[in-house]
């Protein structure tokens, strides 16, 4: 059997009792996406309750083919946060179903509970994914209470999860929390320890950063060539260091029911927003209007656990289509709260750099069919431009008396 394991409370509690189910072959599997693991840690605490753990370092898989992806829909939960283990939970379900495969493994379990959206992105990726086996959590039909997963793991010798009230989830693209002292939406307060990324009194090293994007995705950091991983967490080290990209907000469970949870997101902050900057730098806006729409029945599919299905591949086909032409770089200032343009350089850009200049070069000449339409919607004792007898920029003098926004000819 394979049992998604992270070494936090729930995971622990789920080897304790597979453990004493009596089964005898457990692998805990780790799949590291950009977690700070203390492998050995794990190790002994897997040990300690009966399996064997098995790490898979997936961090440039779900770097490069899930995390850019979202950068490209610019994925945000309605508008309000980017998502974040959206995008972890199908990867994992592939993982575990690699996993089980290699070790003839008949089932996978996880330590999903009815209130965690984890729940249903496991179970439906590995549905999608046609896994043969058993798949699911026990926790879904009988819940146990975070209090009692670790007096019970402390009686039999597991104390140092004793304290893990909040429930922690992290990855290179995020670290996000839940339950706890974050319950109730009608009363909490975030503990400013659970914050590394964004933590104050850390040395600021700049006060903004240029990042350069190719076809949607980022590739370098002041001029710096790296990859997505080790961008990403360059960007985070950069933001974080002011303090952006914390998030507060309600997420839905499949009932319709919703939780709250916080997080904190420095680089997604500043590359989404650089991205979509880029992108208005470089497409036409009826495009983009459809790519917007696009955008959300992509966040809507990954967030529902169907990330191996046809409709978000189908999106995808068009945003990344859209996003093959976003090239360019966004100089992006950290300081006053959040990242802000001071420098937009699009390869192939729609933008002007000079209006006067463009006004000259593209005014309609005499004859052109603009230039008809323009005369019959103007007055004729408009002044003309002396060289192409298309109305210029000013009107006649006002009457006196006649009202400022009333034009003259009426």
């Amino acid at each position: 059997m394979v049992a998604l394991y992270s070494g936090g409370l729930d995971s622990s509690y789920l080897l304790k009792l597979l453990r004493e189910a009596g089964v005898r072959e457990v692998v805990a599997l780790v799949v590291d996406v950009g977690d700070d693991l203390g492998v050995d840690s794990l190790a002994s605490r897997a040990g300690r309750l009966g399996a064997d753990l098995a790490v898979v370092d997936a961090r440039e898989q779900f770097a490069d083919e899930f995390v850019a992806p979202a950068i490209q829909a610019g994925a945000h939960y309605l508008a309000g946060y980017p998502i974040s283990s959206s995008l972890s939970r199908p990867l994992i379900a592939l993982k575990a179903m690699e996993v089980a495969t290699e070790c003839g493994a008949t089932a996978i379990v996880h330590s999903a509970h009815p209130s965690q959206n984890t729940l249903r992105r496991i179970n439906t990726s590995l549905d999608i994914l046609g896994f043969p086996g058993m798949f699911g959590t026990p926790f879904e039909l009988t819940p146990v209470s975070r209090s009692r997963e670790a007096a019970e793991l402390a009686a039999v010798g597991v104390d140092e999860l004793a304290d893990r009230t909040i429930s922690v989830d992290s990855n290179l693209w995020c670290r996000e929390f839940e339950s706890g002292v974050l319950e109730d939406p009608e009363r909490f307060e975030i503990p400013e320890r659970l914050y590394e990324w964004t933590r104050p009194g850390q040395p600021v090293a700049q006060d903004s950063t240029e990042i350069r994007y190719e076809g949607g995705v980022p590739v370098q950091v002041d001029g710096r060539p790296l990859g997505l991983v080790e961008l990403i967490a360059e960007v985070n080290r950069l933001a974080g260091a002011h303090g952006l990209g914390r998030y507060v907000g309600l997420e839905h469970l499949s009932t319709g029911a919703k939780v709250l949870e916080a997080r904190e997101m420095p680089a997604a902050h500043v590359l989404l927003a650089g991205f979509a900057h880029l992108l208005s730098a470089t497409v036409d806006a009826e495009t983009i209007r459809e790519k917007l729409h696009l955008d959300q029945l992509w966040v809507r599919e990954a967030v529902e656990g169907r990330w191996f299905g046809r409709l978000r591949v189908a999106a995808q086909e068009f945003i990344s289509s859209v996003s093959a032409g976003v090239s360019g770089t966004v100089r992006m200032k950290l300081t006053g709260g959040q990242a802000s343009p001071v420098s937009i350089r699009a390869r192939a850009p729609l933008y002007l750099r000079d209006r006067g200049s463009w006004d000259a070069t593209n005014s309609p000449r005499p004859g052109a069919t603009s230039t008809a339409a323009v005369e019959e919607r103007v007055p004729a004792e408009w002044p003309r431009d002396e060289l192409t007898g298309v109305p210029g920029d000013r009107g006649p003098s006002r009457p006196r008396g006649q009202r400022e926004d009333r034009p003259p000819w009426k």
